[in-house]
């Protein structure tokens, strides 16, 4: 029987520090065809990595503090009432009334795949240091701080460089923006990069399993203590210096792929935060993202501890 902490006061909490989107999203009833208008549906949700992790950490029971830039604006309003009914902390974010609220479109393709999106994510270049310097209390103290690549490189580097107690996570986002962190990946407790960001900080090609431990050992080597490298429909490797493993990936149904990484690494602090090893750790934070596929929503309504150990038991007949 795992065993699971239960949070017992608003002292206890993890801090998120990232994007927040208002994500508008395409669903093709059929094969897209380029440069043609497709029928389909479009839906409009809250979004954003940070946003999205901190979200499915409220839902795993994790008292969460989201850190990012919101516009003072009518989608800027939706993420504040929606934080306020899901027991989110949005308070300490930075609210603007010059800039507006990150937007995230994007067109899927019938497998549930993102075919192309458009981010128009300027207001995050806000964040400042001087104004991460009034957020030293929620970061020091936090049993884990969440760190996505949507703000600016230096902010990260001040926060990496002044809060050294910190046990630090990090979403890469993109490849393009993974590459902010490439001389900062050893600062970082725990990382979750795919197999392209991990070549692309790494220097390392990875064709094959040995290519995935040298890559690993790598990150190892720089100071980070556990390292899982996603391989999307491949599966997932993991290594903390001690237990390495290989796990393919089960088959679903893909609705939507939005925010299968935002559960996964929800589900990665859930599972650090109760101390959990990291093989169990691997497969409960796959199952995270298997539910979060399995929902058009980019945060699934039925994320739960609970809906998660059923997918653990099934798919992995761990109990």
């Amino acid at each position: 029987m795992i065993k699971r902490k239960q949070v017992i006061s608003d002292e206890d909490f993890v801090t998120v520090i990232g994007g927040v989107n208002v994500d508008i999203i395409g669903f093709p009833k059929d094969n897209l065809i380029q440069k043609d208008s497709n029928p389909g549906i479009v839906k409009i949700s809250l979004g954003g990595v940070g946003r999205n992790i901190a979200e499915n950490l409220v839902k795993l029971g994790i008292h969460s503090k989201l850190i990012s830039a919101i516009g003072d604006d009518e989608y800027g309003r939706m993420v504040l009432t929606e934080a306020k009914n899901i027991g989110l902390d949005i308070k300490d974010s930075l609210i603007l009334n010059n800039q507006p609220t990150s937007i995230y479109m994007a067109v899927l393709d019938k497998q549930g795949d993102m075919n192309v999106a458009i981010s128009d994510m300027s207001i995050f270049e806000e964040i400042s240091i001087d104004f991460i310097k009034q957020k030293k209390y929620l970061i020091e103290n936090a049993k884990i701080c969440v760190i996505d690549t949507n703000i600016p490189k230096e902010v990260i580097k001040y926060i990496l460089l002044n809060n050294k107690k910190t046990d630090f996570f990090l979403d890469t986002v993109s490849t393009t923006k993974a590459m902010k962190i490439k001389d900062l990946i050893g600062k970082f407790h725990t990382i979750k990069p795919n197999k392209i960001e991990s070549e692309k900080i790494s220097g390392i090609k990875i064709n094959c399993k040995k290519d995935l431990e040298i890559c690993a050992e790598y990150f190892l080597n720089k100071g980070v203590k556990r390292v899982f490298i996603s391989l999307g429909e491949e599966g997932l490797y993991y290594n903390d210096g001690t237990h390495k493993n290989y796990i393919p990936a089960h088959i679903v149904k893909v609705i939507n792929s939005t925010g299968a990484g935002d559960a996964f690494m929800a589900a990665l602090v859930y599972c650090y935060y109760n101390d959990f090893d990291i093989e169990y750790s691997a497969k409960f934070a796959m199952s995270a993202s298997l539910l979060a596929l399995s929902h058009e929503d980019t945060i699934n309504p039925k994320m739960s501890v609970e809906n998660i150990d059923k997918i653990v038991k099934e798919r992995f007949k761990l109990c």
